[in-house]
């Protein structure tokens, strides 16, 4: 007898990401979509979930009631806005649902409310779901802690020309994981742009560039510059799917878990760097 399925919700299913969600889930074993929503005025509403997605029916309604898809032990995963997302915290907590959140730009209230809902709730909440990306978090993390103070750290990043927020949700925490790994506060030695006079660089200043044009699924650069070298640990992406799968791979494992606020290195057994 096969391993119990997930049930899975994907809220703003008729989306880009939403819609290789709903792929990923139908190529998973472990995992069942169960549910889809959208925002009342979308024009997915009512559409057939699995028809919309590419991969045949699936016998899930596009729903334009949101609390619909909020049941007990049922993951929602949530690749919206910050302001849905944490519209959809309050229905998760009222129905002690799991959530998988890869919503990106929230502010500092938002993160803080994310953390006190994660001590009710199971949630993943990680700025990249790739596997490749979150290796690269803990890479740069090595490699700033043995270069140390001898060399400039720049993170580059790039994305399609429809992203709204900047620097990235990856880039912030690739700058987190530096910063950490040699620390430092990030909100105290970022520099998120340069224009005019700047004067010389201050070695423990983490500088951001971001490029934003046509349709970049996602480009991430750490740079090392030191004396006479430089190191370069860069990840490209080229399909959403791999956030997807690593979104999937993340509530199949979360949904069997107390309240908490993980994240890709606990899913990938990294531990903490």
């Amino acid at each position: 007898m096969g391993a119990q399925q997930t049930e899975i919700t994907v809220v703003g299913a008729g989306g880009r990401m939403g819609r290789m969600l709903i792929q990923a889930i139908q190529a998973n074993p472990l995992a069942r979509l169960v549910a889809a929503t959208e925002h009342p005025d979308s024009p997915f509403v009512g559409q057939e979930a699995g028809e919309l997605a590419g991969v045949g029916p699936l016998g899930v309604m596009i729903s334009g009631d949101g609390a619909s898809g909020f049941r007990p032990g049922r993951v929602v995963i949530d690749f919206t806005r910050p302001q849905a997302t944490l519209a959809h915290l309050e229905l998760a907590m009222a129905q002690n649902a799991p959530m998988v959140i890869g919503t990106t730009g929230f502010d500092a209230a938002g993160r803080e409310a994310i953390r006190r809902a994660s001590e009710r709730i199971p949630i993943v909440f990680a700025p990249n779901f790739s596997v490749g990306v979150n290796l690269m978090f803990r890479l740069a993390a090595e490699a700033a802690r043995a270069l140390g103070e001898t060399v400039d750290i720049e993170i580059i990043e790039a994305h399609h020309r429809h992203k709204v927020d900047a620097p990235s949700g990856t880039a912030l925490g690739l700058g987190q994981a530096i910063a950490g790994a040699l620390d430092r506060d990030l909100q105290e030695v970022a520099v998120y742009g340069r224009e005019g006079q700047t004067g010389a660089r201050e070695r423990r200043t983490i500088g951001f560039a971001t490029v934003r044009g046509g349709d970049i699924v996602g480009d991430h650069t750490a740079l090392f510059a030191g004396e006479g070298e430089r190191l370069e640990i860069t990840h490209r992406a080229s399909s959403r799917m791999t956030f997807a799968q690593g979104a999937v791979r993340a509530a199949v494992w979360v949904g069997s878990r107390n309240a908490g606020l993980f994240d890709m290195g606990d899913i990938l057994g990294f531990g903490k760097s």
